[in-house]
């Protein structure tokens, strides 16, 4: 007798299962503000046994991004019913160096469903649930921007009821890129204490994963603003901006295929 389940609750069918058998596919849009803070700052985010990038790789240098995700597992039944596959999230990105490679690593994150949660923890991600929202493009009628110059967009993060931060891009034109930050293949940590609570932990892993059979649309670049907030539970404030350095639109469709184990 087998128990199924990915990762939990696990029964004989896996029916009940928070997430569905990977692989699982992404198609989004991505709002992004890439800012500098202090370097200083990047590394008290940084766990010690991972460095900063050098000092002239950008050290300082963050992405701050709001994704409008729609997901689903192989079979697509996710797209028959939506509330299973639609889910938004906010999440800040710095690069750090680990065994002399660069990478990006998400050091703080929220997200609107259970799925998407639980999901960012088996692969590493520090995930918590919040409030996220930002402006959809538009291509008829007048009730958002155009992916044209001007184009306007805004966009929310609150947790705990209270505004982490605020954010907008005004479109300048098309861009070579959607930002230079959070393009390396991520690194995490994967972390879970043991039940004794006695400081030692019963998962203790650093990963590596990257997208598989990637789509990107048009990139378009603009001017951005940001404001982050204090709150009692939160430390996103760490990473204050020193210096805005832009920002960017991008859909981008990809696939978690799997991971790889680096200790």
């Amino acid at each position: 007798m087998t128990f199924r389940g990915l990762p939990f609750p696990r029964t004989l069918t896996g029916r009940a299962s928070i997430l569905p058998p990977a692989p699982w596919h992404y198609s989004g849009d991505l709002l992004t503000v890439e800012y500098r803070t202090d370097p200083a700052n990047v590394r008290a985010v940084l766990p010690p046994d991972v460095d900063l990038v050098e000092d002239d790789e950008d050290p300082g240098a963050v992405a701050f991004i709001w994704a409008d995700w729609q997901s689903c597992g192989d079979d697509r039944a996710e797209i028959l019913d939506p509330v299973r596959s639609q889910y938004k999230e906010a999440f800040v990105v710095v690069r750090c160096r680990y065994e002399g490679r660069i990478y990006s690593r998400c050091v703080f994150i929220w997200v609107d469903k259970d799925f998407a949660l639980v999901r960012g923890y088996l692969q590493g991600y520090p995930k918590k649930l919040g409030s996220i929202h930002q402006t959809r493009p538009i291509t008829v009628g007048s009730a958002g921007p155009r992916l044209t110059a001007g184009g306007r967009f805004g966009m929310t993060l609150a947790a705990g009821d209270r505004r982490l931060a605020n954010a907008t891009l005004t479109l300048r034109g098309e861009s070579p890129t959607g930002g230079f930050v959070n393009s390396h293949p991520m690194l995490h940590h994967r972390w879970f204490p043991g039940i004794e609570l006695d400081g030692r932990d019963s998962l203790a892993e650093v990963v590596t994963m990257s997208g598989v059979n990637v789509e990107l649309g048009p990139a378009y670049a603009g001017e951005a603003t940001l404001e982050l907030f204090d709150s009692p539970t939160e430390e996103l404030t760490l990473l204050a901006p020193r210096e805005i350095l832009g920002g960017y639109f991008r859909s981008v469709g990809t696939t978690f295929a799997g991971g790889t184990t680096l200790r």
